[in-house]
């Protein structure tokens, strides 16, 4: 999201893009972003304008090849569930956290970005490795 709006991560997001990675999408990663940026606009910090700018240049990258688009790992629900069952009483992870989580777990990911604590916590105990 970082990428699309400017924020405290903008200028990290922009220097780790610096590498072009190769970046998975799916269509679970697109709703986040979609909802992240009506949530923008509803909470006050971007115009509506500002938020249609946004997702147009999402689109664009993603017409652009910046984003690999695959399809969500049908595993990744299991995965989800057995994250919870062991860390969740431990650490209070969030649904959709321990589901970007087994998401990335599931395609094998060699690192999992993300400036949002409560994922960075969930993958950190689930091994994977953060940035």
């Amino acid at each position: 999201m970082s990428l699309y709006l400017l924020d405290v991560h903008t200028a990290e997001a922009v220097r780790r893009m610096a590498a072009k990675p190769n970046l998975w999408l799916t269509p679970f990663h697109e709703t986040e972003i979609a909802h992240s940026i009506s949530q923008s606009v509803f909470r006050g910090r971007v115009t509506q304008k500002q938020a249609n700018l946004a997702s147009r240049s999402f689109a664009r990258d993603c017409e652009g090849g910046l984003w690999r688009r695959i399809e969500f790992p049908p595993a990744a629900f299991r995965t989800s569930v057995a994250l919870a069952g062991r860390f969740g009483a431990r650490i209070g992870s969030r649904t959709l956290d321990s589901l970007h989580v087994a998401c990335a777990l599931e395609l094998k990911a060699e690192r999992f970005w993300t400036f949002d604590e409560g994922q960075a916590k969930v993958a950190k105990t689930a091994g994977l490795k953060t940035t």
